[in-house]
């Protein structure tokens, strides 16, 4: 087969010799079992089975997934490592410190933080920085009006097979009330990252996605190295940048479908500066150009490549509980009858998002999944649809009319700014104490 990506092909191995603490022992010409190329075999795409077949004709694209499956983070790993060395939260802390004040700030700053810093503040040349900050702003409006109302639909989606939910499940992070700072924490970064200046060198946006590509290295860290629960030649690397390219782009792949559905081959102004935003928040987060594809099309053949390749199993001690504890977490700051009425109502929203985007509409399907849906949710939407979605098209509405758009961006971002405080202080950090038992795929 022919090498369509040389230059990710060697980063990828050029891993070993970067960090060889952690990266020395795999082998990156083999593929997990996680990943199949087989047409036999059942994948995590759904759909009609030509539909996979195509993909997995398609040489170039199943070599950019086979090879981004054993892509880490070299640069955020190596500070990750130091755990032998510090305690994580003087990591944590030197991190901070470096992200508000600058590598000089820290008091005899290892280089491996100072290389962490320096790959972050190295802006690629492909992308268009004033299309970035126009996408900010588009990506405003609906993270304070509609993403409160679906985000843990969405976030219960990343659970759905046990290869890729598996890192979360060992860190016990999902279980109890973890589930829910873990749920606001992920919720907090998308919505801080959209604040006005976040994504800037010294903005808040810029540090959370440092603390989150921290917390995803000790991840990888402590499942290679401390956990007798992973299995290389089953799950491959923990958290690969594949798997957070899902997570990442999801916002654009329902933009990408839209699109489609529209007959459209082509973004809209406004919608390519959201996808510009989304590529350099994913950046940030460590990962690569090719990852991060511009047109429709080429955003659902990356997503749905990944689906085609990535061999189903929904495990219900790894999968199951995760999605029971994500969607049973309650996230709200204050224990008042106002607080629980607005918990269960987008629980409600949270459910409907889920069972249309990822089960098809089948209720029974998201029902085995651990996602109920039933009259009374379909009650509180109801009586809530005027205002969530109503409220949310007035306010777009109202952005475009010259006379009332700085009013209406004072709005949003007030609104936005109190949302944030309701998620509370995101702590972004794994534990190895906390790591607990999984269930097995294989």
């Amino acid at each position: 087969m022919s090498t369509y990506y040389p230059e990710l092909h060697e980063r990828v191995r050029r891993q070993a010799e970067l960090l060889p603490a952690l990266y020395g022992d795999l082998d990156f010409d083999s593929q997990p079992y996680r990943t199949t190329t087989n047409p036999d075999d059942v994948s995590s795409l759904r759909g009609k089975p030509s539909t996979r077949a195509k993909i997995l004709a398609d040489e170039s694209v199943v070599e950019l997934i086979s090879t981004t499956t054993w892509l880490g983070d070299v640069v955020s790993d190596s500070y990750a490592a130091l755990m032998g060395q510090y305690s994580v939260s003087t990591l944590i802390g030197m991190l901070k410190t470096a992200c508000r004040k600058g590598i000089d700030a820290v008091e005899d700053a290892p280089p491996e933080l100072a290389a962490f810093i320096a790959d972050m503040e190295a802006t690629p040349d492909w992308l268009d920085m004033e299309l970035v900050r126009e996408g900010a702003e588009h990506s405003r409006l609906p993270m304070a009006l509609l993403a409160p109302f679906v985000v843990r639909g969405a976030f219960i989606a990343t659970f759905l097979n046990t290869y890729a939910a598996l890192p979360m499940a060992l860190t016990g992070a999902l279980s109890g009330n973890r589930a829910a700072r873990r749920v606001n924490e992920t919720t907090s970064f998308f919505a801080v990252t959209t604040l006005p200046g976040a994504l800037d060198r010294y903005g808040p946006g810029f540090e959370a996605a440092a603390m989150v590509r921290l917390m995803h290295s000790m991840v990888r860290f402590n499942a290679l190295k401390r956990s007798p629960k992973w299995d290389v030649g089953i799950y491959g690397l923990p958290i690969p940048q594949l798997d957070q390219m899902p997570a990442g782009m999801i916002n654009l792949y329902l933009l990408a479908m839209d699109a489609r559905r529209r007959g459209r081959t082509e973004f809209t102004r406004g919608e390519r500066a959201v996808v510009e935003f989304t590529r350099y928040r994913c950046v940030l987060l460590g990962l690569p150009e090719e990852l991060l594809p511009t047109t429709p099309g080429e955003i659902i053949r990356v997503l749905s490549a990944r689906s085609a390749m990535l061999r189903d199993d929904f495990d219900d001690a790894t999968c199951g509980e995760l999605v029971r504890s994500t969607m049973d977490a309650y996230l709200r700051q204050q224990d008042t009858v106002g607080e629980r009425i607005a918990d269960s109502v987008e629980k409600s929203y949270s459910k409907l998002f889920f069972v249309r985007m990822f089960t098809g509409g089948k209720r029974e399907v998201a029902a085995r999944m651990g996602v109920t849906l039933g009259a009374g949710d379909y009650a509180r939407i109801a009586l809530t649809v005027p205002f969530v979605y109503g409220r949310a098209a007035v306010v777009a509405r109202a952005a475009r009319i010259p006379g009332l758009r700085r009013i209406t961006r004072a709005y949003v971002l007030r609104l936005l700014k109190r949302r944030l405080e309701a998620y509370g202080t995101a702590e972004y950090t794994s534990d190895v104490a906390d790591y607990t038992p999984a269930g097995s795929a294989a």
